[in-house]
């Protein structure tokens, strides 16, 4: 003979379907997948933020160069040029260049006061140090400035600061001299960028009196 089972009903429906446990690790599952994507596009953002902050910052460089590439006494001019990371734009006192007539020194304080204050309007928290190059020790042969453009990213208090020492430089004989000149290094908590401008000498023609032409350069 063979034995009959009882057939139930609701151990019939348990059978069928997830349990609760298996919905939880889907879920959780789920979530951190979505978590990790998020974490990707946020970094991505970032990435492209920091991109742009700097293409603005080379920019501005550019912009600094074409001022001083316009101006006949930059090269004259160039130690008026230095102005460190506490001299804001907005503290600046100069003249009105672009209606009045102004000296050479005059108009290096004009485009400080123009620059600067552009540099912290276009860039969160920016600021920038302009200072003589230091492997150029003697006045009469400098040619080149320094410029750190400094902004705020996006990061916690003390866990961004680029490893920039613009006192760091390479002498002639290939020997790296370690730099340690805070006045010149990028502030706590910045992104930095720094490069350095040649100043170029604008020479004209003149007659020295002798019958033939010669080039001044200023």
């Amino acid at each position: 003979m063979h034995r009959l089972t009882h057939f139930n009903p609701a151990a019939a429906r348990r059978q069928h379907g997830i349990s609760l446990i298996e919905s939880l690790v889907a879920i959780v599952v789920m979530a951190l997948g979505i978590l990790g994507i998020l974490g990707v596009q946020m970094r991505t953002l970032t990435d492209t933020s920091t991109t742009v902050r700097r293409a603005q910052a080379i920019r501005l460089i550019e912009d600094l160069s074409e001022r001083m590439r316009v101006s006949p006494n930059a090269l004259l001019s160039i130690k008026d040029y230095e102005s460190g990371y506490d001299k804001k734009g907005g503290a600046l006192t100069a003249s009105d260049c672009a209606s009045t007539a102004c000296t050479p020194a005059e108009q290096v304080k004009y485009d400080l006061k123009q620059w600067k204050t552009t540099v912290e309007q276009t860039l969160p928290g920016g600021q920038a140090s302009i200072f003589l190059a230091p492997g150029e020790t003697v006045d009469t042969n400098r040619r080149q400035l320094g410029v750190i453009i400094a902004w705020r990213e996006n990061e916690r208090e003390g866990t961004k600061t680029d490893a920039i020492d613009a006192s760091k430089f390479r002498a002639t004989d290939g020997t790296f001299t370690a730099g340690t000149d805070t006045a010149n290094a990028c502030p706590t908590d910045k992104t930095c960028h720094l490069q350095y401008l040649p100043v170029a000498a604008r020479c004209a023609p003149y007659d020295n009196g002798s019958g033939t032409k010669a080039l001044y350069c200023s």
